[in-house]
């Protein structure tokens, strides 16, 4: 099953370097992959949250989102242990550095996506579809430049989006009134 799987995402990643890849979009793709490497663009954007009072929940709220998101994150990389695509699929180039932890789930999407989904949902709308927009293209960047199979983008997704609802739940229940 997982072969087959495995096999079917191949596919899917070829065509993207067949088909989507190009010189124009290539700059600009592995820029926007950058901008969740460890995570540093969502911590910042914790942390100038947390430093403004009137903020400081939602930059609680994003951060807890993040750090949860984390923790089952690299459980699962250790758990699953998927070989990277650009390893197992034969003629994948991939565009950025070789990564040194698992495949799945895609750290970059469950950083972009716990964060992200936070800030869409408590901040003015000018703030939180711009980062939600950024979220998706971080999570997206990682099929586009072969590092991560489809399924390791979709779980971590998913995933972080219901870190996210959790503690939006929990912000709500704690901070709705006060702001």
């Amino acid at each position: 099953m997982f072969a087959d799987l495995t096999q079917k995402e191949g596919k899917i990643l070829l065509w993207i370097q067949d088909n989507i890849r190009n010189d124009l979009l290539t700059p600009i793709v592995k820029g926007i992959t950058y901008l969740g490497e460890a995570g540093w663009f969502w911590i910042l954007l914790c942390v100038v949250f947390m430093a403004w009072k009137k903020y400081r929940p939602i930059g609680l709220t994003c951060s807890a989102s993040l750090a949860i998101s984390f923790v089952i994150n690299f459980i699962l990389k250790l758990i699953v242990a998927r070989t990277r695509p650009y390893e197992a699929i034969e003629g994948l180039t991939r565009l950025v550095g070789k990564q040194s932890d698992y495949s799945f789930p895609s750290g970059h999407t469950s950083a972009s996506m716990a964060v992200s989904v936070v800030m869409l949902a408590l901040l003015p709308r000018k703030y939180g579809v711009p980062a939600f927009v950024i979220g998706v293209l971080v999570s997206l960047s990682r099929l586009y430049v072969g590092v991560h199979y489809p399924t390791d983008v979709l779980c971590a997704a998913v995933i972080a989006v219901c870190v996210a609802i959790c503690c939006i739940r929990f912000y709500k229940k704690k901070y709705d009134g006060e702001h």
